[in-house]
């Protein structure tokens, strides 16, 4: 008989694969299963904020999933747990007054499987731990959602930290939070000290400071002082500091002076490596049929891999069975097929898609035609494909007809500026992406 934490946990790999990091590890990471009786599940949560967000927006998601696990109806309810759920709970909303995260200690250089997707960032990333301030600096690590960005910062953290050195680690939003409860209580020269007296400075998903400028501003000045003093900036980003076009120019500069180096979507053999490294981690036997099942399908994030190992486990713990293909291929299938292929929407699609749409040939889109349907047809090309597929600014030159860096980039920043400002050309994004279903 399976338990409601043994539903539960399965519940959630399914529905880890189906949402963003943040929401799940803000929502869901910490919940568990409670009590399955009858047609009532019900899923403790850490807090009565996490209840209430989940009530409203995520009831519908897990109730067709616990359903598609149970076979049968179910009713969804959600309950504040009374006891201490476990350490380290993401769940707790984050608010102005909120302090910077501590350096998570499970991700670790040891913990980090390397390949050639992101070999240089992670060597750059070792070299930093070992000698703050003088190896690259600032290292800026950029690269798409779930490839190992945080990883990485949180590994140069707990290593620097072994080492002896002062480390202080933020989110971006944790960053801006803090600075803008120091202005409202008068604490500003507490935030300079705290940010400013640390050896090394871990910053972690830096675009989301795009349309801040004050924190931005701050930013700045807090990246002088610890440059200046040689002291240690790690930085994390989804793109490189020179695509991040309503980041000030100055800021943008300076992020990009040190090592800009690209964590990219690992190839079949990291993803092997992860997944053997997940089943060492877990005492977990898959047999080698399974996990090059898993690594041919999730060709996406590292994140992807880990929700369908989480997602194959479960079902095969629930089932009681050896896994197998066929429940490997049952358990995916089930839940979010589309979620697994990311990688399905390429550069090469994306352009086919901008040419439909625009009513022209792929083949127009790479010639020197200016005419201004072809131009802005062009760029918005040029725009989806470094958004959605994280391409570098050279290969989607090449793809455009043998265009340099410099025309690919301005392309790029016209359009970002213009998906702000032009409802014209955000309602063209928005109809091609729909048309991908990305």
């Amino acid at each position: 008989m399976r338990t409601a934490k043994e539903t539960w946990e399965a519940a959630k790999g399914a529905l880890q694969v189906q949402l963003t990091r943040s929401n799940f590890e803000t929502w869901l990471k910490e919940t568990v299963g409670i009590s399955h009786q009858g047609n009532r599940f019900v899923v403790g949560t850490p807090n009565a904020f996490a209840k209430e967000w989940l009530e409203k927006r995520l009831s519908s998601l897990v109730t067709k999933v616990l359903m598609s696990i149970l076979e049968e109806e179910v009713n969804v309810q959600f309950q504040v747990c009374s006891g201490p759920l476990p350490a380290e709970s993401p769940s707790e909303p984050p608010h102005p007054k909120s302090r910077p995260s501590a350096i998570n200690q499970r991700f670790t250089f040891g913990s980090f499987v390397v390949g050639g997707s992101n070999r240089l960032a992670f060597a750059a990333a070792l070299g930093v731990s070992e000698q703050p301030g003088r190896a690259y600096n600032p290292l800026f690590i950029y690269g798409g959602s779930g490839l190992g960005k945080t990883h990485l910062a949180h590994a140069i953290g707990n290593e620097a930290s072994e080492n002896g050195f002062r480390v202080i680690y933020a989110s971006s939003e944790q960053f801006t939070n803090e600075f803008v409860s120091s202005i409202r209580e008068k604490r500003t020269e507490e935030f300079r000290h705290k940010f400013r007296s640390a050896d090394v400075m871990v910053l972690d998903d830096v675009q989301f400071m795009i349309g801040k400028p004050q924190t931005q501003e701050t930013l700045f000045h807090t990246f002088n002082d610890l440059y200046d003093s040689d002291r240690q900036l790690v930085i994390t980003g989804d793109r490189p500091p020179q695509t991040m076009t309503s980041v000030d120019v100055s800021l943008s500069s300076r992020l990009g002076s040190g090592l800009v180096t690209e964590v990219a979507q690992p190839d079949l053999e990291t993803r092997l490596g992860i997944l053997r490294a997940k089943c060492e981690q877990q005492h977990v036997a898959l047999d080698e049929e399974v996990l090059n099942y898993i690594a041919t399908r999730c060709t996406g994030s590292v994140r992807d891999l880990h929700g369908a190992f989480n997602l194959i486990v479960a079902y095969a713990t629930l089932a009681r069975q050896i896994p197998t293909v066929d429940l490997a291929r049952h358990a995916l299938h089930d839940t979010a097929p589309a979620a697994m292929n990311p990688a399905v929407v390429t550069p090469a699609l994306i352009l086919h898609a901008v040419a439909e749409y625009f009513q022209v040939t792929p083949d127009s889109l790479k010639a020197k035609n200016r005419e201004h349907k072809l131009v802005l047809a062009r760029q918005i090309a040029i725009y989806l494909v470094r958004e959605r597929t994280n391409c570098p600014l050279q290969d989607i030159g090449r793809l455009l007809g043998g265009r340099d860096h410099s025309t690919i980039l301005r392309g790029y920043q016209r359009i970002a500026g213009l998906v702000n400002s032009d409802p014209a050309v955000r309602n063209n994004v928005s109809q091609i992406a729909k048309k991908l279903a990305l």
